[in-house]
């Protein structure tokens, strides 16, 4: 799955007012995270992931494991945050992925 700039750049500003939902702490990005964060792009389609101080994660790591395993795409890293990007597989869910195809 690939976007384009224009569909990136309304991604980037529709997460702009998210607050993140997902916390990777000193224990890492371990199953249940992966999980959660399965979960959560299902319901939500666009979420964000910040880093806790505590963590021993590097960011590009942990962006390409969860492209790579959950078939996303991050969309922005910025700071300590990673915005991220799947469409849903049900069509209740699916409010940015219809957006994005339009775009």
């Amino acid at each position: 799955m690939t976007l384009r700039g224009k569909q990136k750049r309304f991604l980037r500003s529709e997460a702009h007012h998210l607050d993140p939902v997902v916390q990777i702490g000193k224990h890492g990005l371990t199953a249940n995270v992966y999980e959660q964060i399965d979960d959560l792009l299902e319901r939500r389609e666009l979420i964000k992931v910040t880093f806790l101080q505590n963590t021993d994660e590097d960011m590009e790591d942990v962006s390409w494991r969860l492209e790579e395993e959950l078939n996303c795409i991050v969309v922005q890293k910025i700071g300590r945050i990673l915005v991220v990007y799947r469409p849903s597989s049900k069509e209740k869910f699916q409010k940015i992925s219809y957006q994005v195809n339009r775009i």
